[in-house]
């Protein structure tokens, strides 16, 4: 099978993943052989590639976001049939046994493996998944469509529960990438008001034809306190500013896998007031499958480019130059 291979941590810039082909994977008990249709991209995939986050395996298929139909059952495997549709997310495994598996916290577990990064992923032809860490994907949404929600969708649902948001709340997304657009039509549908902050044109001109109520480049413009903030940028200084728009009693949700530095905090400016910082680590399945619920039921339709398997380097490099609006997909032909 052809795959996108990465072999050594390099910037984006220098086009480190390589075309390979590669023996197709092998299935062990309970696991499923998905062949893929399409893969999304994530700035997590960055992370990985740029080697932001410790070096876990190489060389490793990156991609977590995956969109395919099983081909091939492993013993014991009975959960999907041969030719449902399936996504493959970024929570691969978790022990089951420990006190946050049996408390329905299983992204804290502290055995947990991720896709593309601790094994290989889905910017490949094939990919393997134990079935019970797959998703049935609804027929509301087309390959395309479906991709994005398995990581922009899922982490952003939690990152959206870790905000607070109260019904009919106000809400600022800070930075507007794959993630944060899917979260708006989420809090719109919930009859919530979505402010936006963000660097990119392209980005506030977006949140402007989604029916943001207000869209600019810097918290401090925000022309009302808000409930709840999500920071989606992860460029932790902006966290003072984005805790300074709440409202009293007010919630920041932090979206990132990874993060710069965050400034000293002053006190009485940033948290008084019982306002609250909250992290977001992955994800659990209940957080996917409530998802993909919801957004069926919407129905979410995400914003997606897309782009050749062979040419992942380039939507990538598109993807750290905020070149994107919505989200990056990769299409595999197999």
């Amino acid at each position: 099978m052809q795959a996108m291979v990465l072999e050594q941590t390099s910037p984006i810039e220098n086009s480190p993943l390589q075309l390979r082909d590669l023996p197709r994977p092998e299935l062990g008990p309970g696991e499923i052989l998905v062949k893929v249709r399409c893969c999304a991209i994530c700035r997590t995939d960055l992370h990985v590639i740029e080697g932001d986050l410790p070096e876990e395996r190489r060389p490793v298929v990156p991609g977590h976001q995956v969109v395919g139909l099983v081909s091939e059952l492993g013993e014991g495997a009975g959960r999907f049939a041969i030719g449902d549709r399936v996504g493959i997310a970024w929570l691969r495994e978790t022990c089951g046994e420990c006190r946050f598996c049996t408390a329905g916290r299983e992204n804290l577990c502290q055995r947990t493996r991720f896709t593309g990064y601790q094994a290989d992923g889905g910017y490949a032809e094939f990919a393997v998944v134990r079935e019970d860490f797959a998703y049935a994907i609804p027929d509301e949404f087309s390959d395309t469509e479906a991709a994005p929600l398995l990581c922009a969708g899922i982490v952003g649902f939690r990152a959206l529960r870790r905000s607070e948001l109260p019904a009919g709340g106000r809400i600022a997304l800070y930075g507007f990438g794959s993630s944060a657009h899917v979260v708006m039509q989420i809090a719109q549908h919930r009859g919530c008001v979505v402010y936006v902050v963000t660097r990119g044109e392209d980005h506030r001109r977006l949140a402007k034809q989604m029916g943001a109520r207000w869209v600019g480049e810097s918290a401090e413009e925000l022309p009302v306190k808000v409930d709840s903030g999500i920071l989606f940028a992860p460029a932790g200084e902006l966290v003072p500013s984005a805790l300074a728009a709440l409202d009293r009693g007010g919630t920041l949700s932090l979206a990132g896998i990874h993060m710069s530095d965050i400034p000293q905090l002053d006190y009485h400016a940033a948290l008084f007031y019982e306002r609250n910082l909250h992290s977001v680590t992955a994800n659990t399945r209940d957080d996917g499958r409530e998802l993909l619920k919801e957004a069926s039921q919407i129905p979410l339709r995400p914003h997606v480019t897309t782009y050749p398997l062979a040419d992942a380097n380039r939507a990538l490099q598109d993807l750290k130059a905020d070149r994107i609006n919505g989200t990056g997909v990769l299409l595999v032909e197999s």
